[in-house]
């Protein structure tokens, strides 16, 4: 039996209008395994989702969208009030993803790809992820930077964008965390292409 290729696992993470999404894309386009935390956690909260039966039991019908979803809005409000409801809820849903991810990567695996970057925008703030990888890759700008891209491409003003960086782990507590941080401030889209592949290399990609 061929032995399967050791495979080298990243956590991406970086604050919102940090260009960790691109960076997400630049490391696929240049061979690595890729997988979007989120999005896993959104299909099993979508309407047929595998957490929405036990959701529904836990907290009845009024946590269920009229389109079969979890009402996100109210369960973030209940869950932010209520740390049981809190614990209920990451009791239910952190196994489903956990399971979804395992499946990812053994696909990733089985086509033996070297690197597989795991995409957690709060990888600094949820304790469970910190043990979860090989290194941790940040992508890192400058708080004026974050607010002037998010502003351009949401329309939300200041106020409402600082907002959610207060809500976010820190620069310097994401820094802390790093083992290697790619600087996306100032940088030409060519300029972003060579730091990410730097990297690249040095995940053996």
């Amino acid at each position: 039996m061929t032995e399967q290729p050791p495979l080298l696992r990243i956590g991406l993470t970086g604050g919102i209008g940090s260009g960790k999404s691109t960076v997400l894309q630049m490391l696929a386009d240049l061979g690595a395994a890729t997988i979007d935390a989120d999005a896993v956690s959104r299909a099993v909260t979508a309407p047929g989702g595998a957490a929405i039966p036990a959701l529904r039991e836990r907290f009845g019908p009024a946590a269920i969208a009229a389109d079969g979803s979890l009402d996100r809005p109210r369960m973030r409000e209940l869950a932010f009030a209520d740390a049981a409801a809190r614990a209920d809820l990451e009791a239910i849903i952190h196994p489903l993803v956990g399971a979804a991810l395992r499946e990812q990567e053994q696909a990733a695996r089985a086509q033996g790809k070297r690197c597989l970057v795991f995409d957690i925008p709060l990888l600094v703030e949820s304790a469970r992820w910190r043990n979860e990888f090989d290194q941790v890759l940040v992508v890192d700008c400058s708080p004026g930077t974050q607010v002037a891209r998010v502003m351009a491409r949401s329309g939300l003003d200041e106020a409402q964008v600082r907002a959610i960086l207060a809500a976010q782990a820190s620069r310097e507590q994401r820094l802390a965390a790093a083992d290697l941080v790619i600087c996306n401030d100032g940088l030409t889209l060519d300029e972003l292409k060579q730091e990410v592949r730097q990297a690249a290399m040095s995940f053996g990609l």
